[in-house]
């Protein structure tokens, strides 16, 4: 196996802030939750944003490469615009909106 854990999970979570364009400020909002090894090929990742429940599962493999069709979960219904976080930054909010509606 080239990739450790840790190297999945950075690779996933650099994937997606460069997919969003991120700022650097605003990516501290964004956490690895769980990185683990799935056969001897591939890392299955776990990204959320701090403090809400949505998750989205990437997959990472051993050469470094992140798959761009990624899952994302969501407990809280696309119809709710509203993110109820008062600190979220404004473009951490909008792609977790977006998210939601594109299930």
């Amino acid at each position: 196996m080239l990739l450790t854990s840790t190297d999945a999970a950075q690779i996933a979570l650099e994937f997606l802030m460069a997919e969003w364009n991120i700022s650097e400020d605003d990516r501290e909002w964004f956490i690895i939750v769980n990185s683990r090894l799935i056969g001897e090929c591939w890392y299955v990742v776990e990204l959320a944003v701090q403090g809400l429940p949505d998750r989205w599962f990437m997959q990472v493999y051993d050469n470094g490469e992140c798959e761009s069709n990624y899952t994302f979960i969501s407990p809280v219904r696309s119809s709710q615009r509203y993110i109820e976080h008062p600190d979220l930054p404004y473009l951490v909010a909008e792609v977790l909106v977006s998210e939601r509606n594109a299930r």
